[in-house]
């Protein structure tokens, strides 16, 4: 008995939407893998500039050394 239209339709969207959850699984496990050199360059810039922050807020009141104004941004501050 032939297959009528519907079913191959049917099966072109089955292919279709395995074949984007296979990309997806791809792309996750790319991430995952370029994700712990990056973050932790990223994580260690982020523990400097806060360092950098807290250095400046404790020479904010010495006159002998002026040290640099370092503004700090409002999203680090909230954490």
């Amino acid at each position: 008995m032939p297959r009528g239209r519907s079913t191959f339709t049917k099966r072109q969207k089955e292919q279709t939407r395995q074949q984007k959850q296979r990309d997806k699984a791809e792309r996750r496990v790319q991430r995952k893998h370029e994700k712990p050199e990056g973050g932790v360059i990223d994580e260690m810039q982020e523990l400097r500039e806060h360092a950098e922050a807290q250095a400046a807020l404790f020479r904010v009141g010495s006159e002998d050394e002026p040290g640099p104004v370092v503004s700090i941004p409002f999203s680090k501050l909230e954490r």
